[in-house]
């Protein structure tokens, strides 16, 4: 990991393994659990450490897919011993190696995008889609003298096969968490430059330009990971949350949720209200959901009628933000969609890993980091009343955008 002086230098590694981010370093401290190798994401990543999740997120009932094309489907059921389909599937999105990075334009900034064709038939599922994501990342100027790091995040999946109909769809992040403050202007420009067999993203700004984005050749696995305010601790304990809601989508015994939205009896009934986390306690690894953006602010009932296939011409809402008092660093995420899962990692168990160099990582265990992961509500695809929300249909698009911002104090 690069060393990071504080409020001068952010930087970010992705791979193309689940196109995703390996490294997020703020003021001197990547704030991602990750894997010390590249074939380590192979062998020990049962947690699904920053993977880009699809075809489908979360789970999905008995992996069973009723009414597509006017058939059931059949999809794997990796999610033991409850025997639902989880994450897409046996070797969903964030197993797969996309192609990138490219580099590109995204709304006048530069970016990376990174792309993947799923055929008609993978995991089980109809009807070829091309995915896309696109990352732009940069510093703004924050509250005071703050220097805020920036990463904005956009997700589309195209319906361009004529194998069927519809299929369904769906994409999120397995380490989401960033900074949330009015934007401020941004004084300099990014440049991007070929390095090898790499390509490098420099920020450029009153201060010294540094190496903000480094990504390694396709050809090597990855993975990222899961948020954590004091990466030296054990546990996430110590760090303070604030979600944007109090209501979730109530569980069965299979984690499965039963149609129900309601209050979470271990967060604040008020939304916005800090709490604490604790080295065993609360745990979570819930579906919570916003509030609808327009009519009665508790009309739950009718929310999922409301929420578009392709949300990125939404306004982006905030949706979690945290702070560790011992490091002062702080992140927020915010997304255009109507839900996030927010886990604190009770199943996280990875060795110690030998970094290629002789010497060894420290184990991670048990709530060692946190996943935020925007995203549509769990099981929409087997629920008739929530299928709008994914079903893609031949031409069409489904589309996602989130921001991150993180700082220290």
């Amino acid at each position: 990991m690069a060393a990071i002086d504080r409020g001068a230098e952010s930087a970010f590694t992705f791979l193309p393994q689940g196109a995703l981010m390996q490294e997020f370093s703020v003021g001197g401290h990547n704030i991602v659990l990750c894997l010390p190798t590249a074939s380590a994401y192979a062998t020990h990543n049962q947690a699904y450490l920053g993977e880009t999740i699809g075809r489908t997120t979360n789970r999905i009932r008995g992996g069973k897919v009723s009414d597509l094309n006017g058939k059931t489907y059949q999809l794997a059921t990796n999610d033991s011993p409850r025997a639902n389909l989880l994450h897409g599937g046996n070797e969903g999105w964030g197993k797969k190696i996309w192609d990138g990075p490219k580099p590109v334009q995204r709304q006048g900034k530069e970016g990376v995008q990174f792309s993947y064709l799923s055929k008609d038939g993978d995991e089980g599922y109809p009807g070829s889609v091309l995915a896309r994501v696109w990352y732009v990342a940069g510093m703004e100027d924050g509250e005071g003298d703050r220097r805020e790091t920036v990463l904005e995040v956009e997700y589309e999946v195209e319906f361009i096969g004529d194998e069927c109909e519809e299929t369904v769809v769906g994409m999120t992040n397995h380490s989401h968490g960033f900074i949330q403050s009015p934007p401020r202007s941004f004084k300099g420009q990014v440049m991007m430059q070929p390095v090898n067999d790499t390509v490098s993203v420099s920020l450029s700004t009153v201060l010294p330009p540094v190496s903000l984005l480094q990504h390694t050749p396709k050809h090597q696995p990855f993975a990222t990971a899961y948020f954590t305010l004091n990466p030296s601790a054990p546990t996430i304990s110590g760090t303070d949350v604030t979600l944007a809601t109090s209501h979730y989508l109530e569980l069965d015994d299979a984690q499965i949720p039963t149609g129900r939205i309601i209050p979470h009896a271990s967060v604040p009934k008020e939304p916005n209200t800090p709490f604490s986390l604790f080295p065993r306690d609360p745990g979570f690894d819930d579906c919570f959901v916003l509030p609808p953006r327009s009519g009665p602010p508790n009309n739950w009932a009718g929310i999922a009628s409301s929420i578009p296939l392709d949300t990125r011409g939404l306004e982006l809402r905030e949706m979690v933000s945290m702070r560790h008092p011992d490091t002062g660093l702080c992140l927020v995420v915010e997304s255009t969609e109507p839900a996030f899962q927010f886990y604190t990692g009770e199943g996280i168990d990875v060795p110690g890993l030998d970094r290629g160099d002789g010497t060894m990582t420290q184990r991670m265990g048990s709530r060692k980091g946190i996943a935020i992961e925007p995203s549509r509500f769990v099981d929409a695809p087997g629920r008739a009343e929530w299928r709008g929300m994914c079903t893609l249909r031949r031409g069409e698009k489904w589309g996602a955008r989130s921001r991150y911002r993180a700082w220290k104090e």
